[in-house]
């Protein structure tokens, strides 16, 4: 049997103030004995990890950042105190680790080295969009981001809508909150009327909203998004 420590993937919240809403206490307990940390950003992981109350301090803990300049060396050093047994965890910044963030850098090192790698439970924007939507739930596709420049965008949104009516398939991607309306707006103008759309923002949070309408009555209301994380998505 081997003596390596293992690799826990760490769901946080996707809202804000809602740890003790969202984070299981299965996670909590798992939680109580690890001390190293892969995190995409110190300040909110701290600031999560201290609002379980499970850490006499969280300052004491051992913390490597992992983002998108992170090289594999210095995924390699964060992993020393694992061939020694101990284990380690991986805190995206918002909901579970490995999904649109960096932390699948740490689950392919884990797996190129065998060790093993345990998914908590937790939430997922991705995941709790698609069962609200009423969307094909079979058949979708995660795209990530649009591209920034608003032609390119549209094109993009064009040829997933092709693919969408060719395949049934329900296309998704999320946007930095201050480009929820601008994306909005977008969509309008390169969607079929006829396209269902669904937008989810703010999920598990106080100000909640999900729902699915045809571009055509989306286009009907003057809407403005608020600056909260936020899922497209839509089936042609």
């Amino acid at each position: 049997m081997s003596n390596k420590g293992k690799l826990y993937l760490i769901p946080c919240p996707i809202a804000e103030q809602t740890t003790q809403l969202v984070v299981p206490l299965s996670v909590k307990d798992e939680l109580k004995h690890i001390r190293t940390f892969l995190v995409e950003d110190l300040r909110s992981a701290r600031r999560f990890l201290g609002s379980l109350r499970i850490y006499d301090a969280v300052e004491d803990l051992d913390m490597h950042i992992l983002n998108k300049d992170t090289t594999e060396a210095e995924v390699a050093s964060a992993f020393g105190s694992v061939a020694e047994g101990q284990d380690i965890g991986v805190i995206s910044e918002a909901g579970s680790p490995g999904v649109a963030d960096p932390g699948s850098m740490a689950v392919r090192y884990a797996h190129d080295h065998d060790i093993r790698v345990i998914p908590l439970v937790g939430p997922s924007s991705l995941i709790l969009a698609l069962m609200a939507s009423g969307l094909n739930g079979q058949q979708f596709a995660f795209h990530g981001y649009l591209p920034i420049d608003t032609s390119e965008a549209a094109r993009k949104v064009k040829d997933l809508e092709r693919e969408s009516r060719a395949k049934k398939q329900t296309q998704m991607f999320i946007e930095a909150p201050h480009r929820n309306n601008s994306i909005f707006k977008v969509l309008l103008q390169s969607l079929s009327p006829t396209t269902l759309l669904s937008i989810a923002v703010d999920l598990t949070g106080k100000d909640e909203f999900v729902k699915t309408r045809t571009v055509a009555a989306w286009s009907d209301e003057r809407l403005q998004w608020p600056k909260f994380p936020a899922v497209f998505l839509f089936l042609a």
